[in-house]
């Protein structure tokens, strides 16, 4: 069995260091994630709109080579949940919770 290298073991107590807690440093990065996740998404559905064609054919078929490279492209980037573990690693997130009324 193949072992992943997109996997790396982290320190739990490095990321609850950040916040005080380790459920509260993982809903910030998951939070980050959905905020990167979206942006990447919008970026991608906005790059391959141009290809878009309102006419069904046999042309459509065959998919265009740049629409290709920019799926791939896409594909090979990192997951939005390692690069918000990154982020939030190097002190490039801020957050701040809300006060209790």
């Amino acid at each position: 069995m193949a072992v992943n290298p997109s996997i790396v073991t982290r320190d739990v107590d490095k990321l609850a260091a950040k916040t005080g807690n380790v459920y509260e440093s993982v809903f910030i990065v998951s939070q980050r994630a959905k905020q990167v996740a979206v942006k990447t998404k919008e970026e991608l559905t906005q790059k391959l709109a141009e290809f878009a064609s309102n006419i069904d054919n046999l042309e459509e078929i065959f998919e265009n080579r740049e629409q290709i490279e920019i799926s791939r492209f896409y594909e090979r980037q990192p997951k939005p949940t390692s690069i918000a573990l990154d982020e939030f690693t190097e002190e490039k997130v801020e957050y701040r919770w809300r006060d209790e009324e």
